[in-house]
């Protein structure tokens, strides 16, 4: 049995047809899958950009607390720094000259020890 051209014709169209629907039945199952995951995503970021606006909040209370603390902070840096000035421009400088002295106060404290020991060792 032979075919005619137009039986021909409309058996390759037929395929044609047939193959190109079951592609976009194929095509539609996976842009259905796509959109659930998509949809599930959406949802996850959703919840993560929720608790990101939690943590943000959280953070802004915590600068506003360290705010209080940095200022605290530069009010004993700066006692500090006016103790040390008071201590080099009123002690340590003056007392500068007689530095050479504390061996020497040093040595006597060790003698005057020695011979406490000595006394009370005999």
């Amino acid at each position: 049995m032979s075919l005619t051209l137009n039986q021909f014709l409309f058996l390759v169209i037929t395929i044609a047809v047939v193959v190109a629907i079951t592609y976009l039945v194929m095509l539609m199952i996976q842009l259905k899958k796509t959109a659930k995951e998509g949809e599930r995503t959406l949802f996850e970021i959703n919840a993560l950009v929720k608790r990101l606006q939690d943590t943000g909040e959280k953070i802004n209370g915590k600068i506003d607390d360290m705010g209080e603390i940095v200022k605290a902070t530069k009010q004993s840096a700066s006692g500090l720094a006016e103790i040390s000035t008071f201590l080099v421009m009123r002690i340590i400088r003056p007392s500068r000259r007689y530095w050479y002295l504390f061996p020497l106060i040093r040595l006597g404290w060790r003698v005057i020890k020695k011979k406490k020991e000595a006394k009370n060792g005999r």
